[in-house]
């Protein structure tokens, strides 16, 4: 068997957490194979809104088994609210949930350390959520690291009180008032919290799942134009966030990846700093921001909103070697007469149908105008039901990315999910 992945193609936030729980009950594992609790994925059904932060979004499913891979990074404290909100509800966690070993641990010290150096960048914040991610991610590849194996071992705590030492250190360079121990008593429990996990060597058990014929979704974190290599740096995240940091992620080797199913809004949208060629400063991205409730389901930041952008598309389509497209939010284009697409951009004067490595080019985008549906999309149960408006929207995007749009979503709840061809989506036939 192949692992499928599942990825955002925009700045994050384009739904991928909806997608996978509609998707989960055609597989038998979800693994997280990147990011943190930066990630806010947002599920909607039988009228409950849940976000998911650092647990992949198959949990609300039965037969499902679960893992957050090894090259996600986890707070303890943060993890602990999840599980325990989630058992609250009645989900059995501990029975779907595997953790791996080899999954690095976000530090009090290191929350500490991402305020901190936001705060002195000043007016160059490249807007953190101030979670700790990247300086867990800098103690990850600087090899100083503490790993979710760790905890089982004997000198824990000494591993512990090294790390911290050294941040600390780094915190008096920077002058940053702080109270860790107020920090450390809720991550200590949340690390007690972990231990009652079944702990994984990752990379052995997907591989026997994938051995076994067990059929296994990637899910992705953030977006893709917010990879650390081809996204927007430095305004981008500290982890690989396309298909191919899947393999590194979860420990499998590239010609073990299937379908790419790449997930996009029906228009843009970006939190924090950072280059965005199609945004909508006027009162046209005030309304997409209200008719698509764009706010962020981790930050609760209101997200900065724009219309689609093909040249960032296809790019990032390229990059992960998308197969099959997703298109969310259809439904919140409805308030609109007429919708922008860029098709290219000019940079400096001259064209280009690529984002630029030069995040502080004068980019104008070009665009086409087309029709919008005047219908309310999110009542409709089947293609047949779509106006033409809608199927020329389509098919403009498919012809210009060069790829097929299988799934529609139109609303937020999970029933608002369109299979436009289940021979392209045979998990869904």
């Amino acid at each position: 068997m192949k692992v499928d992945v599942l990825l955002g193609l925009q700045w994050g936030d384009e739904g991928k957490g909806k997608v996978v729980d509609v998707l989960t009950p055609h597989y038998d594992v979800i693994a997280r194979f990147q990011g943190g609790p930066n990630a806010g994925h947002t599920l909607e059904f039988e009228g409950v809104k849940h976000v998911l932060h650092t647990i992949p979004s198959g949990i609300f499913r039965e037969n499902t088994q679960n893992l957050v891979g090894n090259g996600v990074v986890i707070d303890p404290e943060v993890f602990k609210k999840e599980v325990v909100a989630l058992e609250n509800m009645g989900v059995n966690v501990k029975s779907k949930l595997k953790i791996s070993r080899k999954a690095h641990l976000i530090l009090p010290t290191h929350k500490l350390l991402d305020a901190a150096s936001e705060n002195a960048k000043g007016k160059n914040k490249i807007g953190s959520t101030l979670r700790g991610i990247g300086p867990a991610y800098m103690d990850k590849t600087g090899r100083n690291g503490l790993r979710v194996g760790d905890i089982e071992l004997a000198d824990f705590k000494n591993r512990y009180n090294t790390l911290v030492a050294k941040h600390l250190d780094i915190l008096k360079s920077f002058k940053f008032k702080h109270n860790l121990k107020e920090l450390e008593g809720p991550w200590f429990e949340g690390i007690e919290k972990l231990k009652s996990f079944e702990l994984v060597d990752s990379e052995q058990y997907i591989n026997s799942c994938l051995d076994n014929n067990m059929k296994v979704l990637a899910e992705g974190a953030q977006g893709s134009l917010l990879d650390i290599d081809f996204g927007s740096y430095p305004f981008v995240t500290s982890s690989n966030t396309i298909s191919a940091g899947a393999c590194t992620g979860l420990g499998i080797a590239p010609n073990r990846i299937g379908e790419v199913f790449g997930i996009f809004k029906a228009y843009c949208t970006r939190v924090g700093s950072g280059p965005f060629p199609t945004e909508l400063e006027n009162q046209i991205g005030e309304r997409l921001r209200k008719e698509g409730n764009e706010f962020g389901a981790t930050t609760g930041r209101p997200r900065r909103c724009g219309w689609l952008d093909i040249p960032a598309l296809k790019y990032t389509a390229m990059i992960s070697g998308v197969t099959q497209l997703i298109m969310m939010k259809a439904d919140v284009l409805s308030a609109f007469k007429e919708i922008l697409v860029c098709k290219k951009y000019n940079v400096n004067g001259h064209e280009m149908d690529y984002p630029p490595y030069d995040i502080k080019a004068k980019i104008d985008p070009v665009y086409d105008s087309l029709e919008c549906w005047p219908d309310d999309l999110t009542g409709i149960k089947n293609t047949s039901e779509f106006p033409g408006q809608l199927n020329d929207y389509i098919k403009y995007v498919e012809e210009k990315v060069g790829l097929p749009i299988t799934i529609i979503s139109v609303g937020p709840d999970r029933s608002q999910t369109i299979v436009r061809d289940k021979n392209k989506v045979p998990v869904l036939a």
